[in-house]
């Protein structure tokens, strides 16, 4: 997927039109209930858990070469069945005794330092810390893969600093995207932009692709939070031209969620191409889509028990 080159006419709260171009810490113990927490020296039970290749602690099934080297399944099938302690073959041997001690062990999530007060039997820990809230989040950026991680503060800078996004302060926007002969491009992701309001961020996306045979184009809003947060918002977006237009309204999805798998889910206002070029006008052969919206937050009403919007001034 190739990134493609915009004219973006953003107006945001306060702000004039302006021209935008796109272009293992691991944790043990030795019996159960009595947890290591950060600080404290590995035990004799962590290096025996810690396999010798990876160095990640091992989970059923656990291997052994017939002198008792131990390894994880997954680098058994790396060392081609070739203990990597004392190059004997390896065999179909299972390590039950250091099964069973991994079982009477609690450990505290790995994610403990970023303030997740978790602590979990070893055969669990691995699936929570797959979903744990405090885990750090991935880089929102599209169009090319970026594996920075980290919180959203600091995301917010990287995204600034090191992928040059557009951002903007205000909770109203108005963008126009622009793209010469859009019927040579089946695939492309436009610059992303960033949008500051009620203290929270969230993402803008705008991206060309093929929906089964046809090409269209989507829009889509992404809050830089965990889900749960998400739901507490609403956005709308609107595009049209020559007396005609189309509205989304939805519920930001997480930056949990890659932007692809947004995409795939159709979760966001689709435009096919040919409607796309009808609101671009002229000749049709030049896109010029200028894609409306606002972002509010969901008030809980104390009397009713239903939500009222809270608009963004």
């Amino acid at each position: 997927m190739e990134m493609e080159n915009i004219e973006c006419v953003s107006t945001t709260d306060g702000i004039e039109d302006e021209e935008i171009q796109l272009s293992h810490n691991q944790f043990s113990s030795a019996k159960a209930h009595n947890i290591l927490f950060p600080g404290l020296a590995p035990t004799s039970v962590h290096e025996l858990l810690e396999c010798p290749v990876c160095t990640n602690s091992m989970y059923p099934p656990i291997h052994q070469c017939h002198n008792g080297h131990t390894l994880c399944s997954t680098c058994k099938t790396r060392v081609h069945n070739r203990c990597p302690t004392c190059r004997q073959e390896l065999g179909d041997i299972r390590c039950l005794a250091l099964e069973k001690v991994a079982e009477s062990l609690e450990l505290p999530c790995k994610y403990f330092s970023l303030g997740c007060p978790e602590i979990f039997p070893y055969y669990s820990k691995l699936k929570h810390e797959a979903l744990c809230n405090f885990r750090p989040y991935n880089c929102p950026y599209a169009g090319s893969e970026c594996s920075v991680t980290g919180d959203i503060p600091y995301l917010v800078s990287h995204l600034r600093d090191d992928h040059k996004v557009d951002m903007h302060t205000g909770c109203t926007f108005n963008h126009r995207y622009v793209k010469s002969n859009p019927r040579e491009v089946e695939n492309a992701t436009w610059m992303l932009t960033v949008f500051h309001c009620f203290g929270q961020y969230f993402c803008l996306h705008f991206e060309a692709f093929q929906l089964g045979m046809a090409p269209v184009y989507m829009a889509f809003l992404r809050f830089m939070g965990d889900e749960s947060e998400a739901r507490n918002y609403s956005y709308s977006l609107e595009v049209g031209g020559n007396g005609r237009k189309l509205i989304w309204e939805g519920t930001p999805r997480s930056v949990r969620d890659s932007h692809r798998k947004v995409r795939d889910s159709h979760d966001g206002l689709i435009i096919q191409r040919n409607m796309a070029l009808f609101f671009s006008g002229g000749d049709r052969k030049e896109l010029k889509l200028r894609v409306t919206g606002r972002i509010w937050k969901e008030q809980q009403n104390p009397e009713g028990g239903v939500c009222i919007p809270n608009l963004c001034s």
